[in-house]
């Protein structure tokens, strides 16, 4: 009889941190918010007949960074398939490598999701497009949980992390947009930045990936900054930008850790997941 791999401390940490944001989400009181949907942007200026234009164009970023990431998953997708068929890998180095390139495609992907919905809700903020915008948030949020898990987890925890995160993300998106409650999705995209930072302080495994946690925490809290100080900043900039628009490329740039890890991958092959009760602290 096989026996199955028991699960390493830091597995059962995640297990336990997000059965907590899970029983938060259910148990919690209904968090009411603001009219996000119909709050004023501080640069509504139009170009060429585009409503607030610098808030949509911003988006650019994250699809231009999420193509980017793309191509080098294909690219590096085929030097290994090429390198497998010359010399192939164990089946558990195989698997490790596909769970964290297999986050990383979902990651990338989703920031051109997150560009897509972003500029689709800037054109004329709603409640509904407010969904679509978070719907692409979701992705992304999904795919970095996963590589973040991969590097510092473990391989095997990475994929089944990204599609609780998944799951977890579109469920709340689609809460918030029947009832008004903002508890869950505040759970999701607030939690998940305390499960990076965990991870961050966390010393990566040997089978990592090399990911950074830290530096998309950096980028992503001064994200928050410069949305917070919207109009501020487009005054203190004489209306040139405002903070919103800085907050577009700002969280744009918290994908540089992942295609470095990528890039990282490209150059030196995955080693195999231990998955085994020796991956302790």
């Amino acid at each position: 009889m096989l026996r199955r791999p028991s699960l390493s401390h830091r597995e059962c940490a995640l297990l336990v941190l997000l059965a907590l944001l899970l029983a938060a989400a259910f148990a919690g009181p209904a968090l009411p918010t603001p009219e996000l949907a119909a709050a004023p942007f501080a640069d509504d200026r139009a170009w060429y007949g585009l409503p607030n234009a610098m808030d949509v164009l911003s988006n650019l970023a994250f699809a231009a960074i999420g193509l980017w990431g793309l191509l080098q998953l294909y690219r590096l997708d085929r030097t290994r398939e090429a390198a497998q068929d010359a010399v192939p890998p164990p089946a558990a180095t195989r698997q490790a490598s596909d769970n964290a390139l297999d986050c990383a495609w979902l990651f990338f992907a989703g920031l051109i999701l997150t560009a897509a919905g972003s500029a689709f809700y800037h054109l004329h903020p709603d409640s509904l497009r407010l969904a679509a915008d978070r719907a692409g948030m979701a992705i992304a949020f999904a795919g970095i949980v996963g590589v973040s898990v991969c590097d510092r987890v473990s391989t095997r925890a990475g994929w089944p992390a990204a599609w609780f995160t998944l799951a977890g993300g579109l469920l709340a998106v689609g809460v918030f947009h029947e009832t008004g409650n903002v508890l869950p999705w505040a759970l999701v995209q607030f939690g998940g930045m305390v499960l990076l930072l965990a991870l961050a302080l966390a010393k990566p495994m040997g089978s990592g990936i090399g990911f950074k946690p830290g530096w998309v925490i950096f980028f992503y809290g001064l994200a928050k900054l410069f949305e917070l100080s919207d109009h501020a900043i487009f005054e203190a900039t004489h209306e040139l930008i405002s903070g919103h628009t800085l907050k577009h490329v700002t969280a744009a740039l918290a994908a540089l850790p992942v295609l470095h890890a990528v890039r990282a991958m490209g150059r030196q092959p995955l080693r195999q997941d231990p998955g085994t009760p020796a991956m302790t602290a």
